[in-house]
């Protein structure tokens, strides 16, 4: 049985749906059950219990073969952060797994580093470097933003910082494929495996591409990055925002896909379209 932490979310409801399609069993843990209903007969079954709570997981493990790691502590509810899920709550997972015998899939993000300025890649960063310390098998899948998750914030044109910073977009469903095939094919333990979408393009691009798609060719505002340095040390998105808007996040997904060639690799215009973009056209 395959157990799947940040199995209600975004990335998470996929993976557990294409796993489901190949007749295996997969057990959800997540801290609210009532948040996986929307999974219906895809997953086996449901457990509630909190990466932040070792004991809670360590319940979850039963009969567990591969654990999935989707979660993320950027934003949600209960005062979650980077530092309690993405690092300490991965920690959680990877002892708990390395106990039961199970091998870990981590999902973490392209450009994560021990000095990155943005609190979740730092975060990531460590989570990795605990599992490659630790005695279970592991398939590390690194992923840049998904431009779904992108388009659902930038609902309204508002751009944080200048916008003109080349960034690397995936669609969530190419990462949903990456990690299925990382959980199935065993001869990719030991390996950290890259994900990006074909292009770089900057927020001011995306928001002009998604104001075409919903029929709304209206103004884009801008959030000064005075604005955002003023709101950094009050707010962890602010300064998110900020190194969005300033480091390098450009990514050559086609030099990195040799372990997984085969897979699909959506541009931002077909990945939009496909989540549901085009209902918004006039």
């Amino acid at each position: 049985m395959i157990l799947v932490a940040g199995g209600t979310g975004r990335l998470g409801t996929l993976v557990v749906a294409r796993l489901a399609a190949r007749g295996l069993d997969v057990r959800v843990i997540t801290r609210d059950p009532a948040r996986a209903h929307h999974l219906g007969d895809d997953a086996t079954e449901v457990v509630e219990g909190d990466v932040r709570d070792r004991a809670s997981i360590e319940s979850a493990m039963r009969g567990i073969t591969t654990v999935v790691s989707a979660v993320q502590g950027f934003a949600g509810p209960g005062r979650v952060t980077p530092a309690s899920v993405d690092r300490d709550g991965n920690a959680n997972l990877v002892e708990s797994a390395a106990a039961a015998g199970a091998d870990v899939v981590l999902l973490s993000v392209v450009g994560s580093s021990a000095d990155s300025p943005m609190e979740l890649f730092r975060a990531k960063y460590a989570a990795e470097e605990h599992l490659r310390a630790s005695s279970a098998r592991w398939t590390i899948v690194r992923a840049t933003a998904f431009v779904e998750l992108w388009a659902d914030i930038m609902t309204k044109p508002i751009v944080f910082g200048r916008g003109d910073n080349p960034i690397n977009f995936v669609s969530v469903q190419d990462v949903a494929a990456v990690v299925e095939r990382a959980v199935i094919d065993v001869r990719l333990r030991g390996m950290t495996l890259e994900i990006g979408g074909p292009e770089n393009i900057t927020f001011n691009e995306l928001a002009a591409t998604l104001q075409h798609l919903r029929g709304r060719p209206t103004k884009i505002r801008h959030v000064p990055r005075a604005l955002l340095r003023a709101m950094s040390p009050l707010n962890r998105q602010p300064r998110a925002a900020l190194a969005m808007d300033t480091i390098d996040m450009t990514f050559d997904a086609i030099a990195a896909r040799d372990a997984y060639a085969d897979l699909p690799m959506t541009d931002i215009a077909s990945a939009l379209d496909r989540a549901g973009e085009h209902q918004y056209r006039g």
